[in-house]
């Protein structure tokens, strides 16, 4: 008896082999799950594929020695209290249909922007911020207000916006530029994928959903957020396969003709929605479109993550998130000499945020990122990579730690090390598929998610919407847009 071929063995299994689906979702992120109930909502035979065994895309999880770490959740942004109405946080639950309460959010307690010469502490209370500046920066107070109002009647989410320059665009309000940097920092960190500047459209949403309305935590991290949606997704009779990749998208004329999975398997699809990222998408269209390779990210992030003994309250640490950088006259671009560019970063306290009943996470965590070059963490052999890493966890430790604690002894904080990792650009490619580990992908948006072929549309991080709220948002926008409009 002949056995079968492994790709026939495949097949067997995948039970997917020549089935048609009205929408097929690549990706299993927080846009192809947001999608994916969308169109459970309006009745449509949807599938999500994602290659991996989790859920989440760029925040997601991970389990090592039975340790559940959070990747990129530092904290839930655009968070509103239960019942404000007309907030993007609203607004999608309302799409979803999920409950207020199933996200579990707890928000921050008090954030900071750490500069040499100026700090200024946030809260989700805007007229904390307000007064910050008016004391830190007296003569620049007028032109905060003036911004902070341009920026409330931007309609900032017109998908027909080009790009506008968010340096040239606040140095109409500012006559001092450390002011202007400090401002940058935090949303840069949280949201542009370009060097230097970013979008001021890209950069108004940010400053809402980071000032205007504020942070927050589930107390058991993003898993809480991915287990609601995945829970409604299937609710809706919605399918997804995991471990269950795309090697092809196969085209006919200015249509995508069919799919060819990662297991030899072929499906078909009347629209398919990817939030994979656009070059990542193009380089599977067979015929490769020329404009693969010319729209790349090139910003990468290296994260430090340490479990320790202590509560970060116990050790004077009473920050949530801390937006750090050791100029005046702050660079957001990819270290060009070095590995990691340990000159600026986040710090997060995870533990630091109000969660309900007193509760706190079993252990301290304290989570430093840092930019990081996009290509060279690639080209290490594996030895000489954990030594890489071993070496820019201590720099990363102590540069924090420096902020942190500046009088103390660093070997005296924390007190006992519980566990400790790090991921790299080459990690974030490993289990996203993102080139070069980009984790906001490529510095040009495809804001009404089309491309060059009629039923291929793009959402997620390189639609433009980011974050978590902001990816969910990308998948409800875009399947409304172009699976539900008609």
């Amino acid at each position: 008896m002949t056995q079968p071929t492994p790709v026939e063995k495949s097949k067997q299994n995948s039970n997917l082999d020549g089935q048609h689906f009205e929408v097929v979702i690549i990706g299993a992120g927080m846009a192809g799950l947001a999608s994916g109930i969308r169109l459970g909502l309006a009745g449509k035979k949807s599938i999500i594929l994602e290659r991996h065994n989790a859920s989440g895309g760029l925040n997601s999880f991970y389990s090592i020695n039975g340790i559940k770490y959070d990747v990129g959740l530092h904290a839930l942004t655009n968070y509103v209290p239960k019942g404000t109405k007309g907030t993007p946080l609203t607004k999608l639950l309302r799409q979803l249909r999920i409950p207020y309460d199933a996200f579990d959010l707890a928000p921050q307690k008090r954030s900071k922007i750490h500069f040499p010469s100026a700090e200024l502490f946030f809260s989700n209370d805007f007229s904390f911020l307000e007064s910050q500046v008016a004391d830190q920066f007296p003569n620049e107070i007028d032109g905060f207000r003036k911004l902070s109002h341009t920026i409330r009647d931007l309609d900032a989410f017109n998908l027909s916006n080009e790009f506008t320059s968010t340096r040239q665009s606040i140095q109409r309000f500012f006559q001092n530029p450390l002011l202007e940097s400090m401002l940058l920092c935090p949303t840069m960190y949280y949201g542009s994928a370009t060097e230097h500047d970013m979008d001021f459209g890209q950069f108004a949403i940010m400053f809402r959903s980071l000032f205007f309305e504020g942070f927050a935590r589930p107390l058991n991290g993003v898993r809480t957020i991915i287990k609601a949606l995945q829970d409604q997704y299937r609710s809706l009779g919605g399918i997804r396969k995991m471990r269950c990749g795309v090697q092809k998208i196969c085209t006919k004329n200015s249509s995508v003709s069919h799919l060819t999975l990662d297991d030899g398997s072929s499906i078909t699809a009347d629209k398919i929605i990817s939030t994979a990222g656009i070059s990542e998408t193009f380089k599977l269209c067979k015929p490769t479109p020329a404009q693969s390779e010319k729209n790349i990210g090139n910003l990468g992030f290296t994260e430090t993550i340490t479990l320790f003994e202590d509560q970060p309250k116990d050790l004077g640490w009473e920050d949530t998130i801390i937006f750090f950088s050791e100029q005046d006259d702050f660079k957001y671009q990819s270290p060009t000499s070095e590995l990691v560019d340990p000159a600026s970063g986040v710090i997060c306290m995870p533990n630091n945020y109000e969660y309900p009943n007193c509760e706190t996470l079993e252990h301290g965590i304290l989570r430093i990122t840092a930019l990081a070059h996009p290509k060279d963490w690639f080209n290490l052999e594996e030895t000489n990579y954990q030594k890489q890493k071993n070496y820019w966890y201590s720099k990363l430790q102590e540069v924090a730690l420096n902020i942190l604690e500046p009088k103390q002894s660093l070997q005296k904080i924390p007190s006992e090390i519980i566990a400790t990792d790090m991921f790299t650009p080459r990690t974030v490619h490993k289990y996203t598929g993102h080139i070069n580990g980009a984790i906001y992908g490529a510095p040009q948006k495809i804001k009404d998610g089309r491309t060059h072929l009629d039923n291929l549309f793009i959402a997620g991080t390189d639609q433009g919407f980011l974050g978590i709220i902001g990816a969910m948002l990308s998948g409800i926008s875009m399947t409304n847009l172009h699976c539900l409009k008609d």
